[in-house]
This record gives C-alpha cells, structure tokens and sequence, in this order.
C-alpha cells in the first residue's frame, strides 16, 4: 500500500556562508538516506519516536503531562512527515512509515491540554496536520485517506478551540486569570506555523477552512509586520518594534514562515520580491541563526535567537523557494541544501537545540523534508 511512495552575513561560523554561491548540486539523495537511516535506528518499540528521558540541569518549562505528550507527538509528527517526504521506498522504511503511522493516528486524536500555563499542544496539533497531508499525499488507499480527513478536522477544530482571544495563536497563558480560549501571548510565527499547516491539509484533502478563523490569522499576522517585512516576536512586542529580537537579525527564522503564510492566504504585499529579499538574506545572514544552534538558553544567542528555530527557519524557507517562480528555484535550493549537508552529524541526524531527547527527531524531519524539497 505504501509502496507507491515517491516517494550581510554577521558572525558567520562556516566557509559556506562566506560564499553563499553553489555551483552543483550536491549529493542530496546520499543525505537523505543517512538521515532516513538514524530515524529507523532510533524509532521507538511502539512507531513514535523521541523521549523525555535525557534530563540536564537547565530545561525548558514543561508543565505535566501537556507538554512532553505535545513534545513527543510533535517530534514524531515531524519525523514521520520526514521519512514520508523523503521518497525511502526501502522495505525498512516502509515499515518505519507504518508503525509510525499507526501511533499517529491512535494517539494525535488525545493530545489536548490540561496546563493552561503553556499550550505546548498547538505545535502538535499544527505538525500533526503536515503528516496527515503527507500521508494523504502518499497513500492512494480510499479508506485510509477518508480517515486522514477525518483526523485533520479534528485537529483543526482543536486548534479552533485554541486561538488566542486577541487573534492567532501562542503557547504561554501565564495570567491568573483563566479565560474559556487563551489569553496570554500572541506569537507571530506561531500563528504562521498553524495557518500553514491548515493551508497544507486544505490544498491536500480539498478541506474547507473555518473562514472567520483564517481572516483572524491573516490580521494577526499583518499587525505583527513591520514595512520591511520584520514580523515582532509576539503581539505584545509591536510596542519595542527595534528591540534585538524584532530587528531582521532577530526576524530571520520567523520572516520566511510569516512571509509564506500570509503569501499563501492572498496577501499582495508579500511579492516575489518580499520572499526572494528574505531568502537572500537567510544566506547572506547566515550567522545569524547558525550562532544560536545548539546552545542549551532560549534566546541566549545575538538577536535573542533561540536554537530551535534554525531548521524551524529553514524549512520554511525551502517552503518559500517553491513560492517563487520555477526559474528562479535551482540556484536557492542548490544553496540550501549544500547549506544542510554540510550541518548533517556524523550519526546521520540533524539538530539544533537540545530537548529533552527529541531534538533528533524534529531536526532529522524537518531537514528531511527540506532536502526533499531541494531535489
């Protein structure tokens, strides 16, 4: 059944990023397979994949049991989405995919959140809807799509059921006052991630999305942009629009999922040349975002850069190439993939910032689908 898978550059850290130019391909396929190879190796007994279990002195808050059930389904989510992007048609992948494929669907439709301190649980959600398109994508079985449909409303509906009050969407409500919907911190790229996964299973399943909702997103996301395409961290940050983390240093990763999303929903401010500005700068930039990968402190890096949105940013920025015309494709997705190769670790995997043990699994799909898109 799942055979018919196909399946100006600051603190610059590698000479790739000193000379963004790529003049051939590089071996993309022999990637892929490496990486394809770790998530087999480390899948667990029961198809998901990642742990809570690898513990150091200094954590991100992780409220029980909300956030490790949303960190663990969204890592999984991003690894099986990876492998099934990938096109590894071996008989060891395909059952990889099918395990993998069995949890998701017996345990996406659970995830919920209890702790209104961090609703951890919209990532899940929102990466539970990219492998379910992919699933849809790949899979040409009647009956399983019908159920990949299913599943992708309900998900849908959750994160319905979590917009902020104020529009869009975060994942901290610290206030002491509880409200039915969120009513902490809006998020920019939060709310961008979430649209584009909506957008995602609603161009892959022909499903129709909530109206009011998708306008809502639209105008949250519009009132965190500044002119030059700078999208502030959150809503609340509108009001310090040149602190570090708002600047386009800071802006780098979140820019292309922003700038993507809203390109998708219509928005005609975001032309060409706003998508193919920001993807200039991602690599002339580079440094940026590769001075905060790996380091163990949310923000702690120039620009208030956290580590995990180093493939985060990149994988959407192999979304934004596809935006472009198809012309003007090959030279970024050369300069892309060069640029992920050469981040690939000695065990086959990619990661970027350390949490818990499932930074293996989100970082290995995340790139995994990005070198899918560069080939």
């Amino acid at each position: 059944m799942l055979r018919s898978l196909f399946i100006t550059g600051l603190l610059t850290t590698s000479a790739f990023t000193q000379n963004a130019k790529v003049d051939t391909m590089p071996d993309i396929n022999a990637a892929i397979t490496r990486g394809v190879d770790f998530l087999l190796k480390h899948q667990n007994k029961d198809g998901s994949f990642g742990t809570a279990n690898r513990t150091k002195g200094l954590n991100i808050y992780a409220p029980l049991p909300d956030a490790h059930q949303a960190f663990h389904m969204g890592s999984s989510a991003l690894a099986l989405h990876g492998l099934l992007e990938s096109g590894d048609a071996r008989p060891s992948t395909i059952t990889a995919i099918r395990n993998a494929e069995k949890w998701l669907l017996n345990n996406l439709p659970k995830t919920r959140n209890l702790n209104r301190g961090a609703t951890y649980n919209v990532w899940a959600h929102a990466y539970g809807l990219r492998a379910l398109a992919s699933l849809y994508r790949h899979n040409n079985n009647s009956q399983k799509r019908s159920e990949y449909k299913r599943q992708a409303e309900l998900q849908i509906a959750k994160l319905v059921s979590q917009e902020d009050i104020g529009r869009g969407w975060g994942y901290y409500d610290m206030d002491d006052i509880k409200t039915a919907k969120p009513s902490g911190l809006i998020m920019s790229f939060t709310t961008a991630t979430i649209m584009l996964a909506m957008h995602d299973v609603s161009s892959s399943m022909d499903i129709k999305l909530p109206e009011k909702i998708v306008q809502r997103g639209i105008k949250s996301l519009q009132a965190m942009r500044n002119p030059d395409s700078t999208y502030a961290y959150s809503y609340g940050h509108r009001w310090k629009p040149r602190g570090l983390i708002n600047r386009p240093a800071g802006s780098l990763g979140r820019s292309q999922t922003c700038n993507a999303a809203l390109r998708k929903f219509g928005d005609k401010d975001i032309t060409d040349n706003v998508i193919r500005t920001w993807l200039q700068r991602l690599f002339e930039r580079q440094g940026w975002l590769d001075h905060g990968r790996k380091r163990p402190i949310p923000h702690e890096a120039p620009a208030a850069v956290a580590g995990y949105f180093y493939y985060y940013g990149h994988y959407y920025a192999s979304e934004c190439i596809h935006i472009l015309p198809e012309k003007e494709r090959s030279s970024l997705k050369k300069k892309l993939a060069a640029l992920m190769i050469e981040r690939q670790e000695s065990n086959g995997s990619w990661w970027d910032f350390p949490l818990y043990n499932y930074h293996y699994a989100y970082g290995t799909g995340y790139t995994l689908a990005i070198l899918s898109r560069c080939r």
